[in-house]
Formats: structure tokens, sequence, C-alpha cells
């Protein structure tokens, strides 16, 4: 048990979904041919102005609505001052004074608790481009450069870095959800700066390291955790811990230093000449309202309370939005709500891993299950037309063939018109007779020959028996 309290806050950037950057028309597209999608403004020319990309305006006050924010009133751009080769006007425009979005908060689940952080501030900035380094050579890709990044500032209030990796996963989730930003850690369009800071229990804030530009949840925790350590060591042996900004090795698993960690006036940040306040209008504001929706861990309990979902179903269901909606709408539809969880996280989950088509494609043009077809499917199930079997035979070729459950079972013959209950029974009948050593197996408590029966009589229906009707007819022929 350490003898230090942990302070952790989060500095989470994510790339807004716009189809342009934000003070110019150049393409926001990743994984373009490098330098393509550049112009004078973003490259920084002089005598160049910057416009104002309304789009990533309306996205930052939809998030900052979502996170419980007080809503700025008049938002204001300012130049931060800083040199990196990656940003070729020597400053960021950025906020400082007046963010979009203060004092917001956010729910999630860490463990068994649902736990709320509070947000500092949510501020829309420019991007800066990507270094891209080759032996003993470095390369500056400014395609990055000018996209509309959006930075949220939690308070140091994570006691722990599990806390920290939980709370990444669940905001990634929401900002998903609200369709503002993909979440692709791995591209680059979610990052996330963790600081953490160690003190004497009732001291308050220690120095704080900054492990920047970390680019998974899981990375931050071990960041974290390498942190703690570090800094619990050198507090130990009296030492004092440095204001710096540390990155993470995620092969060797260690924080390095790169540089000390710069104050506020160390960027001499002024109002931006260029670009007047922001002051959202009524009409704006109405638009950003209605642009909100009910959040994951919402929605999620809301599945497991209406739906009696179990928490896992509830989880996998909610993941994304699309395979949330296309529950709903396959349950309001008719079907029952749990066997479409089951269904979902099972057969429906192993069918499109097979043809690498995501759960975000449900319910879209890309996928061939839509959810008029699977409330087809199960009314087919649940009315004994088909059986299990048939069901997921029917689910194959309904993604392979793009074709309706119905025509599909008419084209197959797999209707169960075997069952009338007296046809099926002459049939068991028929087969018992054909096969008394087994049925003398059975009789004497031997079980496992009833398969080899199930079987024959399936073959004789042509598959569309219902296998626990023959089961039943099974036991009533032989026992009496």
């Amino acid at each position: 048990m350490s003898k230090y309290d942990t302070f952790i806050g989060l500095e989470i950037h994510i790339q807004l979904l716009t189809e342009t950057k934000i003070f110019c028309n150049c393409k926001s597209n990743f994984g373009d041919e490098p330098n393509s999608n550049v112009c004078p403004v973003c490259l920084g020319y002089p005598g160049v102005l910057p416009a104002l990309n309304e789009e990533a305006v309306k996205l930052s006050y939809i998030v900052c609505r979502a996170m419980n924010c007080d809503l700025a009133k008049e938002g204001v751009f300012e130049r931060k001052n800083y040199f990196y080769p990656d940003l070729t006007k020597n400053y960021q425009i950025s906020q400082f004074e007046k963010p979009f979005g203060r004092n917001g908060y956010f729910e999630y689940e860490s463990g068994d608790e649902i736990k709320k952080i509070r947000f500092h501030e949510i501020h829309l900035e420019e991007d800066a481009g990507k270094m891209i380094h080759e032996g003993d050579r470095s390369y500056c890709d400014y395609n990055r450069a000018g996209t509309c990044l959006l930075e949220i500032v939690t308070e140091p209030e994570f006691k722990e870095p599990q806390e920290a990796e939980d709370f990444l996963q669940a905001f990634r989730r929401a900002v998903r959800h609200l369709g503002v930003c993909d979440g692709n850690m791995d591209e680059g369009s979610m990052r996330c700066d963790a600081n953490i800071s160690l003190n004497l229990p009732g001291k308050g804030l220690g120095t704080k390291a900054e492990v920047k530009n970390v680019n998974s949840s899981r990375f931050v925790k071990k960041a974290l955790q390498y942190e703690r350590k570090r800094q619990e060591k050198i507090l130990k042996s009296g030492g004092t811990v440095i204001q710096e900004t540390r990155l993470w090795d995620e092969q060797r698993s260690v924080t390095e230093s790169m540089r000390t960690k710069e104050q506020a006036h160390d960027y001499r940040y002024f109002p931006e000449p260029d670009l007047p306040p922001f002051r959202p209008d009524e009409a704006f504001l109405q638009i950003v309202e209605e642009a909100q929706i009910e959040l994951p861990l919402a929605r999620k309990q809301r599945f497991m309370e209406q739906y009696k979902l179990t928490e896992v179903q509830a989880e996998w269901v909610c993941e994304e939005k699309q395979s949330a909606d296309f529950f709903e709408k396959v349950v309001s539809l008719g079907a029952d709500a749990v066997t479409t969880a089951k269904w979902l996280m099972g057969n429906i989950a192993k069918e499109l891993n097979a043809r690498n088509i995501a759960k975000t494609d449900l319910g879209t043009d890309s996928c061939q299950l839509t959810e008029k077809r699977l409330a087809e499917l199960f009314d087919l199930l649940s009315n004994n037309k088909i059986h299990a079997k048939i069901a997921v035979q029917t689910l194959q070729i309904i993604f392979d063939e793009d074709k309706n459950p119905t025509n599909i079972v008419k084209e197959n013959g797999w209707e169960q018109s075997a069952e009338d209950e007296g046809e099926l029974e002459n049939i068991v009948k028929q087969i018992l007779a054909d096969n008394p050593k087994v049925v003398e197996q059975i009789k004497g408590g031997d079980q496992k020959p009833r398969g080899f029966i199930v079987g024959k009589v399936m073959a004789a229906t042509k598959g569309t028996a219902n296998p626990q009707s023959v089961q039943a007819l099974i036991t009533k022929l032989i026992e009496g």
C-alpha cells in the first residue's frame, strides 16, 4: 500500500469528423499521399487568412453539451506560440481564455462502480502535422496540419491507472456514438496525454509529469503505472520530482524524459487577430440540442431494465450505436429481445467476423442482414415453421445470396411440413422398427443411440422435422 496519494488527469485530443480542415478547404483524410492535402493556409504562408469551419464548431458544441458542460456564450481563439518542425506557422490557433465548454462531467464504469469525472474545459484547436522518422532522416507530413482537433481536459481526479483506462474506453464509445470522432487511436484520431503527480496524504497535488501522445488506453494505464512507481521511488529517497513532459516507450514499457514542462505563460497566448469571437444564437443551440443522443452507459442500463438483457448482452449490443439501433429496430418488429441479443452475440457475430463485416455496418447497405430479415427469420422460428439448425443455415444464405428468409426456406423445401403429429409419428415408428437393436440399447438405459434415430428421422424428413419433437416421440414410443 502506497503512502502517497495519486492524482491523475487526462488531456484527450479527438479529431472531429469534418470533411475539411478547421481554417481551410483542404481535405481531412487519413492515409493519403504525404503532403497532398495542403494549401498556403494550413502551411502557414505569410499573409493568408483563416476561415473558421462551421461544422467543427457545431461538433464541438455537441460534445460539450453531451459532457454536461457550461456552453460558452462567446468562444474566442488565441495564438499559442511555440516551435515544432511539424507546425509551420510557429504558433497554433487554439483557445485559452474562453473555450467552448467548461465545468462538465462524464459518468463511466470502473469495476463494479459508476464513477464521475469532472472536466476542466473543452476547447477547439488546429492539429499539427506528423513527423516520420526513417533511420537517420526525418520527414514532415503536413496533411494532418490544420485538421479539427478538440481537446478535453479532465480534472486530476483519477486515483488509479485502471480508472483512467476504463474512462478512456467509455469516452471513446461515447464520441463514436455521437458521431463526432471515429476513435481510431492507432491512426491518431484519438490521442491522450496523461498527467500524474504524487504527494503525502492531505497535501494536495504534487509536481506532475506529463506522458505525451499515448495512442492506446492500455498503454495509458501501463505508462501511469510505471510513472507512479518512478515518482514514488524518487520521493522515498528524498528526491524531487521534476515537472516535465515524458514519452512512453512501448517496446521497453518505460517513460523517458522529452523536455521540461512549459507553463501557460511560456506560450505567450494572445487573441487571434484574424478570427472574430464565435457567439452561438438560439438556432445554433437548438441544432446542438437536437443532436444529443442516449449515451452508451445510459442505454446499456435501460436495455438491462427494459429488455431484461444480462450485463454482458447489454454491453455487447451497446458497444456501438449501430448495433444498439439495429437491436431495437428488430425488437420493434416483434422479435423477442433476449433471443435477438443472443443471436447478435452468437450466430450473427460469427457470420460478421467470417465476412469481415463490422458491427457498425449492421443496418446499412454494407450488410445483407436487415432488421426486417432478422425479425422475419425469428418469426419463422417461433412459429415452428423451421427449427434452430435450419434457422442458422438460412442466416448463412441471407449473407451469401442476399435473399429474404421466407424465400430461402421455400426454395430449399425446409418448411417443417413433417410437423403434422401423425405423419411424424409414423416416420419415427418405421425407423424404430427398422432398428430393433438400437431400440433395445435405449431401453437398456444407453441414451447415445438416440442421436442415431434422430439423424435417421431428420434424413427422412429432409431436415424439416423439429429435433425436440422427434426426441419426445422417441421417448413416447419406446417407454410407452
